[in-house]
């Protein structure tokens, strides 16, 4: 296999990875492009001693943590979000956390990628697990209509802290909660068996109010194209818990800072 060929087969859940540290679609998908900028440059920076996979997630960190890009007001190659500034990057536990729990690395592979050992990478595991832990808790809704998997998030997310305001199986069902409870996120199914849809509903909610919104589905490479708007956050099945709790800690860290950002109204 080509190298182009190995880094197509691997950049979908790159871009996944990306637009969970960056919290947006546009921005994850410019720092991938910046990386592959940087290998259509020099092909040598592609390190692939831990293999192809964890080489591209390597080389990927390395810009992402990168001071000249974070906090450079000069880039032009690159856009940058409001939101992305070296005081709101994610942090180095965060993203040992999510290269654990939603890509799947082992610690060794994830020491690799981050530039630390084993010692280091759990230290860092554990920093991220503390902080989500002590997250304020918030209501939840969510969106699956499949029994046993709603059954799992249900308990899952209350044992996060969390409080689940409802259950929707449907389109309408979710509509109709979520307008009456307004929750603080939502974990919701892409594609629902009455022939409804988790994403249509959602989009639907978000004309109404701002709620982050973790996004559950048995094919997440139908949404890791980047041929049209895609889910900033995005679980595949069949998920770990961990998986999930790093995952909602993500979008709720996104949603958290956004709101410290918003200035406040002065006084009358």
């Amino acid at each position: 296999m080509s190298r182009s060929q190995l880094v197509a087969e691997h950049l979908p859940l790159l871009r996944r990875y990306a637009r969970a540290l960056t919290g947006s679609q546009a921005s994850g998908d410019a720092y991938v492009a910046a990386m592959l900028e940087a290998m259509l440059g020099d092909p040598s920076v592609l390190d692939e001693a831990h293999g192809p996979r964890a080489g591209l997630f390597r080389l990927f960190t390395q810009i992402w943590n990168s001071v000249s890009v974070n906090d450079d007001a000069e880039v032009t190659t690159l856009p940058m979000p409001p939101e992305r500034r070296l005081s709101n990057i994610t942090p180095l536990p965060r993203q040992a956390f999510l290269l654990l729990s939603l890509e799947g690395f082992s610690e060794e592979e994830v020491g690799y990628i981050l530039g630390t050992d084993v010692a280091e990478t759990r230290r860092l595991a554990d920093a991220a697990g503390r902080e989500m832990a002590a997250e304020i808790a918030t209501d939840v809704l969510i969106i699956e209509d499949e029994t046993f998997i709603a059954m799992d998030l249900e308990s899952l997310v209350k044992n996060l802290g969390h409080n689940v305001v409802g259950v929707a199986r449907t389109h309408a069902d979710a509509v109709a909660l979520a307008k009456n409870k307004r929750p603080g996120l939502i974990l919701a199914d892409i594609q629902l068996a009455d022939g409804s849809s988790g994403l249509d509903a959602v989009n639907e909610l978000l004309r109404t109010f701002e709620v982050p919104v973790v996004f559950i589905t048995a094919y997440p490479e139908r949404f890791l194209t980047g041929e049209r708007p895609e889910p900033a956050f995005l679980i595949s099945k069949p998920f770990q818990p961990a998986m999930v709790s790093a995952v909602a800690s993500q979008a709720l860290f996104f949603q958290r800072n956004s709101r410290n950002r918003t200035p406040k109204a002065p006084a009358a």
